[in-house]
């Protein structure tokens, strides 16, 4: 009984012993476990710490393509100092989104906006270019609310005129006496970006929106703005030219529209360049076309006879003196003309002027030298003549008779004496129209 009661005490005990001690055991693997767990999840979230650390910076790389140019906006603002404000082409490292915003530009693109707002209203055969449209089809009046069109001077010597006193683009009642035509044009303008800074300030461009081409977007969002400022443009250029100047589409007007945008683009900072602007079709309203199209008709006839006057008048000149025909004539005519001047001319002269010039020349050197050859020969006869004067007078005498019947074709010798007096002399007038050769004239002798 003492056994077993020491027994049983003995296991009543030890019991509370081990009751104490297993719950200890299972919160310290409870406690390993979420210690496992939770540097297990620190780890995790390192890693995806790390990994959103290097996409974060991963997408500040930005690229900026050949052809543009870029600026980094940062909060709104433009970062940056001087050229530093302006980024090339390449990769560049910006904070990504919210922080820095990259905003790329086109500045080598060719970017054409065409201008239709001075032309008329075109039907479907207009636009397909299927003929002209038929005369009854013409509107009687020009509607000036759905037709455009501009104004020209009709007159060189108003537009002379108003250009020497600088008041371009007035109106018709601001010039007593000008008479204005209607002409309907095209146009089409080329521009670039630049200065990217002055275009993205003062230049409304809104954001692209996911999807849209920012290019496309600045596009339509600064044609309003072009189209606008290319009007007034060509408002302020049309009213100093001539319609026949209109319709000829020469370089000159297109230029000075060109010069007349860039100036007011520029007066705005717009950063805008103009590249070109063409003049692609001028015409005259549809409801004068019948008028126009004889003023064509006498135009082009008047200037046929103007061009073959002059071509005749310049054929004539070249063929009278050569190409200092003018010169030489304005030469003689003026009184103050100096001598070395008048003896350059007359040595560039030709035609038959030269010619003349030549023959003259070639006689007055005979004439003298023919003076010289007598005065040298009555030099020579003097000595002789003072020694036997009727001798040599009577020698001079026979000499000139004999150069007399040597250069005559026919001679004729009547007897002066008693005998032939009342004789009938008929002479045949061009018996033989082959003319004889003449004798060589002799040299003059002494006898």
């Amino acid at each position: 009984m003492a056994h077993r009661h020491e027994h049983a005490h003995g296991h009543s005990h030890d019991e509370p012993h081990e009751h104490d001690t297993a719950p200890t055991r299972e919160l310290d693997a409870a406690g390993k476990s979420l210690s496992d767990a939770l540097r297990l999840s620190f780890f995790i979230l390192k890693i995806i710490m790390i990994v959103l650390v290097i996409a974060f910076l991963i997408s500040g790389f930005k690229t900026v393509d050949s052809g543009e140019k870029a600026m980094v906006l940062r909060f709104g603002a433009i970062r940056g100092v001087g050229e530093e404000r302006v980024l090339g082409p390449g990769w560049h490292w910006v904070f990504p989104y919210p922080i820095d915003e990259l905003v790329k530009i086109p500045v080598e693109a060719q970017i054409s906006l065409p201008i239709t707002s001075f032309w008329y209203k075109q039907t479907r055969n207009d636009i397909l270019g299927e003929g002209p449209k038929p005369r009854n089809l013409v509107p009687e009046k020009l509607n000036p609310l759905t037709e455009g069109y501009s104004l020209t001077r009709s007159r060189a010597d108003e537009v002379r005129t108003v250009v020497a006193q600088g008041i371009s683009g007035r109106g018709a009642a601001d010039s007593e006496g000008s008479d204005y035509s209607i002409v309907h044009t095209q146009w089409k303008i080329d521009y670039q970006i630049g200065n990217i800074e002055q275009f993205y300030t003062n230049a409304y461009v809104p954001a692209a929106r996911p999807g849209q081409i920012y290019f496309d977007i600045m596009k339509e969002s600064i044609t309003p703005l072009l189209k606008s400022v290319v009007e007034d443009s060509v408002v302020t250029a049309m009213v100093q030219y001539t319609i026949d100047e209109a319709l000829q589409s020469t370089d000159t007007i297109p230029r000075h529209v060109e010069q007349l945008t860039q100036q007011k683009l520029d007066a705005i900072d717009s950063g805008i360049r103009v590249t070109k602007v063409q003049l692609v079709a001028a015409t005259w309203p549809q409801q004068v076309d019948a008028a126009f199209q004889a003023y064509i008709a006498a135009s082009q006839k008047s200037g046929l006879a103007i061009s073959d006057a002059r071509n005749h008048a310049e054929q004539t000149l070249t063929d009278a003196a050569g190409q200092v025909a003018e010169s030489l004539y304005s030469a003689l005519m003026a009184s103050d003309t100096p001598e070395d001047q008048l003896e350059t001319l007359w040595s560039q002269v030709a035609g038959r002027a030269q010619n003349t010039v030549a023959q003259a020349q070639a006689y007055r050197t005979k004439v003298v030298e023919d003076a010289k050859a007598s005065a040298t020969y009555l030099t020579s006869l003097l000595p002789e003549y003072r020694k036997w004067p009727e001798l040599v007078a009577q020698g001079i005498y026979f000499d000139a008779i004999q150069k007399v019947l040597d250069n005559a074709d026919e001679k004729f010798i009547l007897d002066p004496t008693e005998i032939a007096r009342g004789r009938e002399v008929r002479i045949l007038i061009n018996r033989d129209p082959t003319p004889k050769p003449k004798a060589t004239e002799p040299t003059p002798t002494m006898r």
